[in-house]
């Protein structure tokens, strides 16, 4: 069984799991370093590392780490703490499996089709839409998926999570504010709007004069868009962009 083809299936599944891998044994063990063993959200596993008391302990261990979502290390005395015949210890590192991360981009002009092709190239699996097929017609960068979307009535039908980016750059103010004030209350990674200081201050305005967003959640918007880089290009503002997602990520 080849452990990182089920590691990217369980990725690609949307599914929490945990890598448990022996980094260190003294004395008599089961297995060896290098030994490495997943961890499902209902306990079951693939791969071992030794079976027995050990392997139970550690898969109670591994749902803890689940819910924490931390990585960490544990030392098991074989006998003192797991009653069991080898007079040895290890030690384990738990790794969360973590789902990709999915940026969301709402609009497929130049800045948008920028975005798509440099983040796909990092650890983001791309989603662009629009609701102009000519322009996703125009999009012919791999791994990039496009959607065509009525950005007035199918936005409930997008998933989000705390791993979920989400960049605005439609064509339409009116529009860019739409689906802002959907997403303003979701579970987000980032939610971020590109325009200028007129438009961010409008919009910031119209958040709170029609009390569609409290000050701390206007506050977390990420508008405009970016690090001030002073981009010009469609490329260069695909960039400060980009740089802000990675910062956010890499927290």
């Amino acid at each position: 069984m080849n452990l990182f083809n089920e590691i990217e299936n369980i990725r690609e599944r949307g599914e929490q799991a945990i890598l448990c891998i022996i980094v260190q044994t003294k004395g008599s063990t089961p297995r060896k370093v290098g030994a490495k063993m997943i961890v499902k959200e209902d306990g079951s596993i693939l791969g071992t590392i030794g079976g027995g008391a050990l392997e139970k302990k550690v898969i109670e261990q591994a749902i803890v780490q689940m819910k924490l979502n931390a990585p960490d290390t544990f030392k098991y005395n074989l006998v003192k703490d797991l009653e069991m015949c080898c007079g040895g210890s290890v030690a384990i590192y738990f790794e969360p499996i973590m789902k990709n991360n999915t940026l969301y981009i709402f609009g497929a002009g130049h800045t948008g089709k920028a975005l798509a092709k440099i983040a796909v190239t990092l650890d983001f699996e791309v989603i662009l839409f629009d609701d102009r097929i000519e322009y996703l017609e125009n999009i012919n960068v791999e791994n990039v998926n496009t959607q065509i979307l009525d950005f007035k009535k199918d936005l409930e039908k997008l998933n989000t999570d705390g791993q979920t980016y989400v960049a605005i750059m439609t064509y339409s103010h009116p529009l860019d504010r739409h689906i802002l004030s959907h997403f303003i209350d979701k579970e987000l990674a980032y939610l971020g709007m590109i325009g200028s200081k007129r438009k961010i201050a409008v919009t910031k305005k119209m958040l709170r004069d029609e009390k569609r967003a409290t000050v701390k959640q206007i506050s977390k918007i990420d508008m405009p868009m970016g690090i001030d880089i002073n981009p010009e290009e469609p490329e260069e503002i695909a960039v400060s962009i980009l740089a802000k997602l990675i910062a956010i990520k890499n927290e």
